[in-house]
Protein backbone atom coordinates (compact mmCIF):
# COMPACT_ATOMS: atom_id res chain seq x y z
CA UNK A 1 0.00 0.00 0.00
CA UNK A 2 2.86 2.37 0.87
CA UNK A 3 4.43 1.83 -2.56
CA UNK A 4 1.15 2.58 -4.35
CA UNK A 5 0.56 5.80 -2.40
CA UNK A 6 4.17 6.84 -2.93
CA UNK A 7 3.98 6.11 -6.67
CA UNK A 8 0.76 8.13 -7.10
CA UNK A 9 2.03 11.02 -4.98
CA UNK A 10 5.33 11.17 -6.86
CA UNK A 11 3.65 11.14 -10.26
CA UNK A 12 1.21 13.85 -9.18
CA UNK A 13 4.11 16.00 -7.96
CA UNK A 14 6.00 15.46 -11.23
CA UNK A 15 2.94 16.45 -13.29
CA UNK A 16 2.47 19.62 -11.25
CA UNK A 17 6.15 20.57 -11.53
CA UNK A 18 6.23 19.94 -15.29
CA UNK A 19 3.03 21.92 -15.76
CA UNK A 20 4.57 24.89 -13.94
CA UNK A 21 7.81 24.63 -15.95
CA UNK A 22 5.92 24.43 -19.26
CA UNK A 23 3.86 27.47 -18.24
CA UNK A 24 6.93 29.49 -17.22
CA UNK A 25 8.65 28.67 -20.52
CA UNK A 26 5.48 29.50 -22.44
CA UNK A 27 5.63 26.25 -24.42
CA UNK A 28 2.15 25.15 -23.31
CA UNK A 29 0.59 27.66 -25.73
CA UNK A 30 1.14 25.61 -28.87
CA UNK A 31 -2.51 25.84 -29.96
CA UNK A 32 -3.02 29.27 -31.51
CA UNK A 33 -5.72 31.01 -33.50
CA UNK A 34 -3.61 30.46 -36.61
CA UNK A 35 -3.26 26.75 -36.00
CA UNK A 36 -0.72 24.41 -34.42
CA UNK A 37 2.68 25.95 -33.58
CA UNK A 38 4.97 22.98 -34.19
CA UNK A 39 8.04 24.61 -32.67
CA UNK A 40 6.17 25.44 -29.48
CA UNK A 41 4.65 21.94 -29.43
CA UNK A 42 8.06 20.32 -29.75
CA UNK A 43 9.27 22.40 -26.80
CA UNK A 44 6.24 21.35 -24.76
CA UNK A 45 6.75 17.69 -25.71
CA UNK A 46 10.43 17.86 -24.70
CA UNK A 47 9.62 19.43 -21.32
CA UNK A 48 7.00 16.77 -20.57
CA UNK A 49 8.97 13.89 -22.11
CA UNK A 50 12.44 14.52 -20.70
CA UNK A 51 11.29 16.35 -17.59
CA UNK A 52 9.46 13.38 -16.09
CA UNK A 53 12.28 10.95 -16.95
CA UNK A 54 14.99 13.22 -15.52
CA UNK A 55 13.09 13.96 -12.32
CA UNK A 56 12.56 10.21 -11.80
CA UNK A 57 16.29 9.63 -12.29
CA UNK A 58 17.34 12.40 -9.90
CA UNK A 59 15.09 11.16 -7.09
CA UNK A 60 15.70 7.47 -7.78
CA UNK A 61 18.05 6.89 -4.83
CA UNK A 62 15.94 8.41 -2.04
CA UNK A 63 12.79 6.91 -3.54
CA UNK A 64 14.37 3.44 -3.70
CA UNK A 65 15.55 3.68 -0.10
CA UNK A 66 12.15 4.81 1.13
CA UNK A 67 10.04 2.38 -0.87
CA UNK A 68 12.14 -0.71 -0.05
CA UNK A 69 13.13 0.29 3.47
CA UNK A 70 16.77 -0.24 2.49
CA UNK A 71 19.32 0.32 5.26
CA UNK A 72 22.75 1.69 4.33
CA UNK A 73 25.53 -0.54 5.71
CA UNK A 74 28.67 1.38 4.72
CA UNK A 75 30.76 1.58 7.89
CA UNK A 76 28.88 -1.23 9.64
CA UNK A 77 30.93 -3.53 11.87
CA UNK A 78 28.78 -6.58 11.10
CA UNK A 79 30.95 -9.24 9.34
CA UNK A 80 28.39 -9.91 6.59
CA UNK A 81 27.92 -6.20 6.02
CA UNK A 82 31.68 -5.67 5.84
CA UNK A 83 31.97 -8.47 3.28
CA UNK A 84 29.21 -6.95 1.14
CA UNK A 85 30.71 -3.46 1.30
CA UNK A 86 34.18 -4.86 0.57
CA UNK A 87 32.85 -6.75 -2.46
CA UNK A 88 31.16 -3.65 -3.86
CA UNK A 89 34.30 -1.59 -3.20
CA UNK A 90 36.53 -4.12 -4.98
CA UNK A 91 34.28 -4.25 -8.03
CA UNK A 92 33.81 -0.45 -8.09
CA UNK A 93 37.57 0.08 -8.18
CA UNK A 94 37.97 -2.49 -10.92
CA UNK A 95 35.14 -0.87 -12.92
CA UNK A 96 36.59 2.61 -12.43
CA UNK A 97 33.64 4.19 -10.62
CA UNK A 98 33.21 5.88 -7.26
CA UNK A 99 32.23 3.81 -4.24
CA UNK A 100 28.43 3.35 -4.21
CA UNK A 101 26.29 3.31 -1.11
CA UNK A 102 25.56 -0.30 -0.12
CA UNK A 103 22.25 -1.30 1.40
CA UNK A 104 20.26 -4.32 2.56
CA UNK A 105 16.47 -4.51 2.51
CA UNK A 106 13.95 -7.06 3.71
CA UNK A 107 12.36 -9.05 0.90
CA UNK A 108 12.40 -11.98 -1.48
CA UNK A 109 15.54 -12.68 -3.56
CA UNK A 110 16.52 -9.66 -5.64
CA UNK A 111 19.01 -6.82 -5.91
CA UNK A 112 19.20 -3.52 -7.71
CA UNK A 113 21.37 -0.52 -8.49
CA UNK A 114 20.17 3.03 -8.97
CA UNK A 115 21.31 6.64 -8.91
CA UNK A 116 21.71 9.54 -11.29
CA UNK A 117 25.52 9.51 -11.31
CA UNK A 118 28.14 6.78 -11.66
CA UNK A 119 30.16 8.00 -8.71
CA UNK A 120 27.27 8.26 -6.23
CA UNK A 121 25.12 5.23 -6.96
CA UNK A 122 23.29 2.82 -4.67
CA UNK A 123 23.68 -0.97 -4.74
CA UNK A 124 21.16 -2.91 -2.66
CA UNK A 125 20.59 -6.60 -2.03
CA UNK A 126 17.66 -8.28 -0.32
CA UNK A 127 17.80 -10.49 2.74
CA UNK A 128 16.16 -13.21 0.65
CA UNK A 129 19.04 -13.11 -1.83
CA UNK A 130 21.63 -13.44 0.95
CA UNK A 131 19.77 -16.37 2.47
CA UNK A 132 19.23 -18.31 -0.75
CA UNK A 133 22.61 -17.97 -2.50
CA UNK A 134 26.21 -18.88 -1.83
CA UNK A 135 28.66 -16.05 -1.26
CA UNK A 136 30.16 -16.53 -4.71
CA UNK A 137 26.71 -16.26 -6.30
CA UNK A 138 25.92 -13.12 -4.30
CA UNK A 139 29.22 -11.63 -5.45
CA UNK A 140 28.24 -12.37 -9.05
CA UNK A 141 24.93 -10.57 -8.51
CA UNK A 142 26.75 -7.60 -6.99
CA UNK A 143 29.06 -7.62 -10.02
CA UNK A 144 26.00 -7.45 -12.25
CA UNK A 145 24.68 -4.39 -10.41
CA UNK A 146 28.07 -2.64 -10.38
CA UNK A 147 28.28 -3.29 -14.13
CA UNK A 148 24.92 -1.54 -14.55
CA UNK A 149 26.37 1.50 -12.79
CA UNK A 150 29.67 1.41 -14.71
CA UNK A 151 27.80 1.09 -18.03
CA UNK A 152 25.69 4.15 -17.21
CA UNK A 153 22.51 2.15 -17.73
CA UNK A 154 20.34 4.34 -15.50
CA UNK A 155 21.18 7.47 -17.50
CA UNK A 156 20.95 5.68 -20.87
CA UNK A 157 17.49 4.29 -20.17
CA UNK A 158 16.38 7.70 -18.87
CA UNK A 159 17.45 9.39 -22.12
CA UNK A 160 15.77 6.69 -24.22
CA UNK A 161 12.59 7.06 -22.15
CA UNK A 162 12.76 10.84 -22.57
CA UNK A 163 13.07 10.59 -26.35
CA UNK A 164 10.18 8.13 -26.54
CA UNK A 165 7.99 10.28 -24.29
CA UNK A 166 8.72 13.35 -26.40
CA UNK A 167 7.69 11.61 -29.62
CA UNK A 168 4.51 10.30 -27.99
CA UNK A 169 3.43 13.74 -26.78
CA UNK A 170 4.37 15.43 -30.08
CA UNK A 171 2.85 12.91 -32.50
CA UNK A 172 -0.38 12.40 -30.56
CA UNK A 173 -1.14 16.12 -30.65
CA UNK A 174 -0.16 16.60 -34.29
CA UNK A 175 -2.35 13.67 -35.36
CA UNK A 176 -5.14 14.81 -33.04
CA UNK A 177 -5.10 18.26 -34.62
CA UNK A 178 -5.14 16.72 -38.11
CA UNK A 179 -8.12 14.50 -37.25
CA UNK A 180 -10.02 17.41 -35.74
CA UNK A 181 -9.41 19.89 -38.58
CA UNK A 182 -9.05 17.72 -41.71
CA UNK A 183 -11.15 14.61 -41.09
CA UNK A 184 -13.85 16.04 -38.83
CA UNK A 185 -13.57 19.47 -40.53
CA UNK A 186 -13.85 21.42 -37.29
CA UNK A 187 -13.11 25.10 -37.98
CA UNK A 188 -13.99 26.58 -34.59
CA UNK A 189 -11.10 26.29 -32.16
CA UNK A 190 -10.19 22.83 -30.96
CA UNK A 191 -12.95 20.23 -31.01
CA UNK A 192 -13.65 16.96 -29.24
CA UNK A 193 -11.89 15.08 -32.05
CA UNK A 194 -8.55 16.59 -31.00
CA UNK A 195 -8.93 15.65 -27.35
CA UNK A 196 -10.22 12.11 -27.94
CA UNK A 197 -7.56 11.34 -30.55
CA UNK A 198 -4.82 12.71 -28.29
CA UNK A 199 -5.96 10.59 -25.34
CA UNK A 200 -6.17 7.40 -27.42
CA UNK A 201 -2.81 7.99 -29.10
CA UNK A 202 -1.11 8.85 -25.80
CA UNK A 203 -2.08 5.35 -24.67
CA UNK A 204 -1.35 3.49 -27.93
CA UNK A 205 1.92 5.25 -28.69
CA UNK A 206 2.86 5.03 -25.02
CA UNK A 207 2.62 1.24 -25.19
CA UNK A 208 4.75 1.16 -28.36
CA UNK A 209 7.31 3.41 -26.65
CA UNK A 210 7.35 1.07 -23.64
CA UNK A 211 8.11 -1.87 -25.96
CA UNK A 212 11.13 -0.02 -27.36
CA UNK A 213 12.42 0.98 -23.92
CA UNK A 214 11.95 -2.60 -22.66
CA UNK A 215 13.97 -3.93 -25.61
CA UNK A 216 16.88 -1.64 -24.72
CA UNK A 217 16.57 -2.72 -21.09
CA UNK A 218 16.84 -6.39 -22.03
CA UNK A 219 20.01 -5.73 -24.04
CA UNK A 220 21.49 -3.97 -21.01
CA UNK A 221 20.82 -7.07 -18.90
CA UNK A 222 22.95 -9.20 -21.21
CA UNK A 223 25.71 -6.62 -21.03
CA UNK A 224 25.54 -6.44 -17.22
CA UNK A 225 25.72 -10.24 -17.00
CA UNK A 226 28.86 -10.14 -19.15
CA UNK A 227 30.18 -7.31 -16.98
CA UNK A 228 29.74 -9.44 -13.87
CA UNK A 229 31.68 -12.29 -15.49
CA UNK A 230 34.49 -9.85 -16.35
CA UNK A 231 34.62 -8.41 -12.83
CA UNK A 232 34.63 -11.92 -11.31
CA UNK A 233 37.18 -13.19 -13.83
CA UNK A 234 34.93 -16.19 -14.46
CA UNK A 235 31.49 -16.57 -16.03
CA UNK A 236 30.49 -19.60 -13.93
CA UNK A 237 29.45 -17.70 -10.77
CA UNK A 238 27.03 -15.55 -12.77
CA UNK A 239 25.70 -18.61 -14.60
CA UNK A 240 25.17 -20.33 -11.23
CA UNK A 241 23.49 -17.23 -9.78
CA UNK A 242 21.10 -17.02 -12.72
CA UNK A 243 20.34 -20.75 -12.50
CA UNK A 244 19.57 -20.30 -8.81
CA UNK A 245 17.30 -17.34 -9.57
CA UNK A 246 15.49 -19.47 -12.15
CA UNK A 247 14.21 -21.66 -9.34
CA UNK A 248 13.21 -18.78 -7.06
CA UNK A 249 10.35 -16.30 -6.99
CA UNK A 250 12.04 -12.90 -7.47
CA UNK A 251 11.08 -10.09 -5.14
CA UNK A 252 9.07 -7.18 -6.48
CA UNK A 253 10.99 -3.94 -6.91
CA UNK A 254 9.72 -0.36 -7.14
CA UNK A 255 8.95 0.66 -10.73
CA UNK A 256 11.74 3.24 -10.72
CA UNK A 257 14.47 0.60 -10.23
CA UNK A 258 12.84 -2.53 -11.68
CA UNK A 259 14.88 -2.37 -14.90
CA UNK A 260 18.12 -2.34 -12.88
CA UNK A 261 17.26 -5.35 -10.73
CA UNK A 262 18.96 -8.71 -11.10
CA UNK A 263 15.63 -10.31 -11.90
CA UNK A 264 12.14 -9.13 -12.82
CA UNK A 265 8.68 -10.55 -13.33
CA UNK A 266 8.30 -9.04 -16.78
CA UNK A 267 5.31 -7.30 -18.27
CA UNK A 268 1.92 -8.46 -19.45
CA UNK A 269 3.61 -9.54 -22.66
CA UNK A 270 7.19 -10.65 -23.32
CA UNK A 271 7.74 -7.48 -25.35
CA UNK A 272 7.18 -5.37 -22.24
CA UNK A 273 9.56 -7.34 -20.01
CA UNK A 274 12.59 -5.41 -18.76
CA UNK A 275 14.54 -8.66 -18.33
CA UNK A 276 15.20 -11.49 -20.80
CA UNK A 277 14.27 -15.06 -19.78
CA UNK A 278 16.79 -16.58 -17.37
CA UNK A 279 17.60 -19.42 -19.78
CA UNK A 280 18.44 -16.93 -22.55
CA UNK A 281 20.79 -15.04 -20.23
CA UNK A 282 22.53 -18.24 -19.21
CA UNK A 283 22.89 -19.30 -22.84
CA UNK A 284 24.36 -15.93 -23.80
CA UNK A 285 26.94 -16.15 -21.01
CA UNK A 286 27.91 -19.71 -21.90
CA UNK A 287 28.34 -18.82 -25.58
CA UNK A 288 30.35 -15.66 -24.89
CA UNK A 289 33.96 -15.77 -26.07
Amino acid sequence: MKRIVLFLATNLAVIVVLGIVASLLGVNRFLTAEGLNLGMLLGFAAVIGFGGALISLLISKPMAKFSTGAQIINGSADPTHRWLVGTVERFAKKAGIGMPEVAIYEGAPNAFATGAFKNSALVAVSTGLLQSMTREEVEAVIGHEVAHVANGDMVTLTLIQGVMNTFVVFLSRVIGYFVDRVILKNERGVGIGYYLTTIVLDIVLGVLAAVIVAWFSRQREYRADAGSAELMGDRRPMVNALARLGGLQPGQLPQTVEAMGISGKGGVMALLSTHPPIEDRIRALQQAQ
